[in-house]
């Protein structure tokens, strides 16, 4: 069983509530000398029922004003999508420009007068965000670019995000259900300090089912990609995506169960990819293991979240935008999963990651709730979500671990408390010749995930690097554990980075759309 039962319930409900014979097609703005009938996104949005289709015609859409849902008036939204069953799909790709800049400014201006920080409420303007789906099942957005929505005094994550799956934020519920995110772009390109920062880019949050295909996500100050607050029934896949020059290309947190992440790319990221168990986004802890009932979703898999088949290089980026805990991954690591538990990372490749290719290790946070964690660990209000269960299969390194210094290498892992075991097996340097490791027998040690518990292990030196590296320590007010020869890239001066060249646009925006003015039947 590869799906929830829920996912296709929704899925049916929704073929008989609105079948395309039915659905309407709403255009914004002119396509090839057409002109739709409305001149604004929210517009179409506001008018829209379940299964209606909202075309946007190229252009650069500007959010002159902000909407925000009962329940969350701190995170506004230049666009608001609070129907389920939507389809809102640009006919470009790279033409389409949902852009959170004032009007009259260019397009995704990097100026600082020409940005828009939402409304004001209380300690300053609370920031904006793009494209909100909120508590809207089934609502695909597709083929369109955003930029430029960013952060303010909404607080952590409130704002800042260009689009966004959210499912009650905060709440510890699942509040959405199923979503389809394709062919998307999204970017910032103005920086003037963390507190302005564009935070995520494309972001699901207590949200269940949902896929992403053909997507790209750079210059955010916490992570290009982001799954999180849904536990064991996260039951989502991210396909073709690729995150470079954030803070971390992906994040995940408290996000377990079925899911898949697959033939994607993470680059000149500080951090590449992390997953991890924490006390932000409850309910905690991150746990891949599948729920029962469920089957993994890829053959010879160890549990029910699978990392496989991607690209892992030149994660060295110290010039990212970088705030809060993202501003701790460690630079110059392919992934790290800290805290994550019952995870499989199989069949990627790792190279040219500065630290280190791989990292297992706890996460330290503070204060309650520590669900699932240790409360207390390391003094008074400290919390402990340690690593275990997780599967590191048939990867291959190259050129990992180039800094030099002490345990830098392909991969590493530690453990601060007796729990089940990880495995390794399988993974191989390019060229051949065996793969640097701590410990370095970790092949030969823990070859099966078995489930059996170990102790501690005690690899106090990886501890201290990946300490100095990330620039925090487990003893409060006291500096982190570099020693005189420790040498790891560090800010000097953040860089916010152009857009490749021509992402790939959808092949046919026409597909599957009812016919109208602008995807007229074939005969």
């Amino acid at each position: 069983m590869r799906r929830y039962v829920a996912i296709g319930v929704v899925a049916a409900l929704a073929a008989i509530a609105a079948p395309a014979a039915y659905a309407r097609v709403l255009r914004v703005g002119t396509y090839k000398g057409i002109r739709g009938q409305y001149s604004s996104i929210q517009a179409a949005v506001n008018a829209a029922r379940p299964g209606d289709w909202i075309l946007i015609a190229p252009g650069d859409y500007k959010t002159s004003s902000s909407h925000a849902p009962r329940g969350a008036k701190n995170a506004p939204a230049g666009i608001l999508i609070t129907t389920p069953r939507i389809h809102l799909r640009g006919m470009s790709r790279n033409k389409v420009i949902v852009d959170g800049t004032k009007p009259g400014s260019p397009v995704c201006s990097a100026r600082k007068a020409a940005q828009n920080l939402g409304p004001t409420l209380g300690k300053g303007p609370l920031g904006l965000n793009g494209i909100m789906v909120w508590k809207a099942d089934d609502v695909w957005i597709q083929n369109v670019t955003v930029c430029n929505f960013l952060g303010g005094a909404g607080g952590d994550g409130d704002t800042g995000n260009e689009i966004w799956w959210n499912g009650g934020d905060g709440s510890g519920n699942i509040g959405g259900w199923g979503y389809q995110g394709s062919y998307l772009t999204a970017t910032s390109t103005f920086f003037a300090g963390e507190k302005t920062a564009a935070e995520y880019g494309i972001f699901s949050s207590n949200w269940s089912g949902g896929t992403w295909d053909q997507a790209y996500a750079s210059n955010f100050n916490d992570s290009g990609f982001y799954i999180g607050a849904c536990q064991q029934i996260c039951d989502q896949t991210m396909d073709h995506a690729w995150g470079e020059y954030n803070a971390l290309g992906y994040s995940g947190s408290n996000s377990g169960g079925w899911m898949l992440i697959e033939n994607s790319r993470f680059d000149n990221n500080e951090d590449g990819f992390d997953t991890n168990s924490q006390n932000g986004d409850n309910p905690s802890p991150q746990n891949g293991a599948c729920p029962a009932g469920v089957t993994p979703p890829v053959s010879g898999a160890d549990s029910c979240w699978v990392l496989i088949h991607n690209l892992f290089d030149h994660n060295n980026n110290p010039n990212a935008p970088a705030a809060g805990s993202a501003a701790a991954g460690p630079v110059g690591t392919g992934m790290t999963l800290t805290g994550g538990r019952n995870d499989t990372v199989m069949d990627n490749t790792f190279e040219d990651n500065g630290a280190w290719g791989t990292v297992i290790s706890p996460y330290t946070d503070s204060g309650p709730p520590c669900t699932g964690g240790t409360l207390d660990w390391i003094g008074p209000g400290s919390c402990l979500f340690d690593e275990s269960g997780d599967a590191l299969i048939d990867n291959t390194y190259e050129n990992d671990g180039y800094f030099g210094n002490p345990t830098n290498g392909d991969f590493a892992m530690t453990n601060f408390e007796t729990g089940p075991t990880d495995c390794f097996s399988g993974n191989v340097e390019q060229g051949g010749g065996p793969v640097t490791s701590t410990p370095s027998n970790a092949e030969q040690l823990y070859p099966v995930c078995n489930g059996q518990d170990v102790q501690p292990t005690g690899f106090t030196q990886f501890t201290n690097e990946l300490l100095c590296d990330a620039q925090v320590s487990l003893s409060p007010g006291s500096p982190p554990p570099c020693t005189a020869t420790d040498h790891y890239p560090r800010l000097s001066k953040v860089v916010m980075h152009k857009l490749p060249r021509k992402l790939a646009s959808m092949p046919n925006p026409c597909a599957g759309v009812p016919a109208n003015p602008w995807c007229r039947a074939k005969k």
